[in-house]
């Protein structure tokens, strides 16, 4: 699927390209120390001989890691999906990149070992977790009564969230590291290092902060909590630390074997150490976090990984989205209204520019990402690579899209009022005889997607408007030279340059005025769908229909 594209992809503009050659190239120059090697290497694995260049040095071939973290200290969300997303962007590039020869893997790495700083409102019972506060996630008592822990739960809703979309990845618990003894190698080098973890990590904190800043946080054997406290004794040869317990006396933990964890900067440069990341994305707001953690990264003996920062998305005042002030758009909202493959055609977009995350994006996402799939089994290769479907379905999108556009179905549904999908069928057979839901699956859960849409945005914001005299006549015109057409009439484009030559012979400048009038008068809104292809799936009698009525002023309210 992804073989046989490496010299198109090596000259592939499209940004996971340009990702997964930084990405190549930060290989080649980690595990090639000669130049004349790496270069001979880059060549060979453009012209499709990456299978050659592994084998020649074999330090190159261990799978190159791509990973994504979660906070399960609540319900998957949007940004956990457009950041799972993303990163599988980069990642089928740099498996076309290499010829799908060098092994790669995909970890979603859960934060559970992090302490319950608040207790979340949307639970069925908030009292039962206030005991809980500043525990590991993975201990805290799971309100729902499902698994072992509230960690447990929401990490099982995360792996539920990434297999409902198909994403293809390795889940990993920080509890499970850090208890397993995965992590202590690093844990002791950090104990070591200790002041050089200091002097990176004090300049960035505020005086009180600075302070009693350690990066370690020991976890009270009396209490379980996690601790913000000063390290009062380190002692390298035991590995352990000494700290004021919650009760004021003094206790000595080790700092492996999930006694301990560490700060989350110093938390995330020891997991790209320990697991050997490569690749990491982060928004835009991490930037200082990701040079800092990238330093004591070094400090631990790493090499921090490639990456890029992606900006935010926006709600509809152009206010950062937040989960605790619940504006935007929701992962849940947005698959009322449009199929995944339309956020992630969304995401894949100018990654690195603010982008508005609301309900009015969704209708032009749906169509364009029905373009682009329509388009893409027309072009050739080198054409493809660039076509935002190519990466959202991974190199193969799927061959047939919808016949017919969301916007299309919107307004079928505003001008008919239908209330369910099979009044939208009746349209849809007579225009696409033989065509079913079964047939046709992409359109029948757009029509679910469209009506969905038409009940909670279009059909309260209609406000029809009578026609002034140039319109009325250029409307009865328009119906005149409708009704010399064949009443059974499926062609579109036909119609079409009917309603063009109207607008003209009535001297409509600019044209899309004409257009604006037929919106406003016909259907109650500013915008709307190719008028010759609205009429032509309504139908052309009910067209004509609908024109004298809006011709006479009988849709506007009064």
């Amino acid at each position: 699927m992804l073989s046989g594209l490496s010299s198109l992809a090596h000259s592939g503009r499209a940004w996971p390209f340009e990702q997964a050659r930084n990405l190549l190239a930060r290989q080649l120059r980690l595990h090639l120390t000669e130049p004349a090697a790496r270069d001979a290497a880059l060549a060979d694995i453009a012209t499709g001989k990456t299978a050659e260049v592994l084998k020649r040095h074999p330090e190159l071939a261990r799978p190159v890691l791509f990973e994504t973290g979660y906070g399960p200290s609540g319900l998957p969300h949007i940004g956990t999906f457009q950041e799972v997303a993303r990163t599988t962007m980069v990642r089928n590039a740099f498996r076309a990149l290499t010829d799908d020869a060098w092994p790669t893997r995909l970890v979603c790495f859960s934060d559970d070992m992090d302490g319950l700083r608040k207790v979340p409102d949307n639970i069925p019972d908030p009292r039962v977790l206030e005991e809980d506060l500043h525990k590991p996630l993975t201990v805290v008592r799971d309100p729902f009564g499902t698994h072992d822990s509230f960690g447990a739960h929401n990490n099982a809703r995360l792996r539920a969230f990434l297999d409902q979309y198909g994403f293809d990845y390795e889940f990993a618990s920080a509890t499970d590291c850090y208890r397993s003894g995965q992590f202590d190698p690093v844990l002791i080098r950090a104990l070591e290092r200790f002041d050089d973890i200091q002097k990176i990590m004090l300049p960035t904190l505020g005086p009180e902060r600075r302070a009693t800043y350690s990066p370690f946080l020991p976890i009270s054997p009396k209490t379980g909590r996690v601790l913000q406290v000063p390290t009062l004794e380190r002692h390298v040869e035991r590995g352990t630390i000494v700290f004021e317990d919650e009760d004021g006396s003094r206790a000595e933990v080790p700092v492996t074997g999930g006694h301990v964890k560490l700060q989350w900067k110093p938390d995330w440069a020891m997991r790209w150490t320990a697991l050997g990341v490569d690749y990491e994305m982060a928004g835009k707001d991490l930037i200082d976090s990701v040079k800092v953690s990238s330093q004591v990264c070094r400090v631990l003996g790493g090499t921090p990984p490639e990456g890029f920062n992606y900006e935010l998305f926006l709600d509809e005042q152009g206010q950062k989205i937040s989960k605790s002030k619940g504006n935007g758009l929701t992962m849940e909202e947005w698959l009322r209204y449009g199929a995944p493959e339309s956020l992630a055609y969304y995401v894949f977009g100018s990654p690195k520019s603010a982008k508005r995350l609301y309900f009015d994006v969704v209708p032009r996402a749906a169509d364009e990402y029905l373009q682009q799939l329509e388009a893409f089994h027309r072009q050739e290769p080198a054409q493809q690579i660039e076509n935002p479907v190519w990466h959202v379905h991974g190199g193969a999108p799927p061959v047939k899209a919808s016949p017919v556009t969301f916007a299309l179905m919107l307004n079928l549904a505003a001008v008919a009022n239908v209330e369910d999908k099979a009044d939208l069928w009746g349209f849809i057979s007579r225009y696409l005889p033989g065509a079913t839901p079964e047939s046709e699956p992409v359109l029948d859960q757009m029509a679910g997607f469209a009506l969905n849409y038409y009940e909670d945005f279009v059909k309260p914001a209609k406000a029809y408007r009578a026609p002034d005299a140039r319109e009325r006549a250029a409307f009865e015109d328009l119906a005149a030279r409708l009704r010399a057409l064949p009443r059974d009439l499926k062609d579109g484009e036909t119609i079409q340059n009917e309603v063009y030559a109207v607008g003209k012979e009535h001297g409509f400048e600019p044209l899309r005025s004409w257009f604006g009038a037929l919106y406003e008068v016909l259907l109650g809104q500013p915008q709307g769908p190719r008028f010759g292809s609205f009429a032509a799936i309504y139908g052309l009698s009910r067209t004509i229909e609908l024109i004298e009525s809006g011709a006479r002023g009988d849709l506007a309210p009064g």
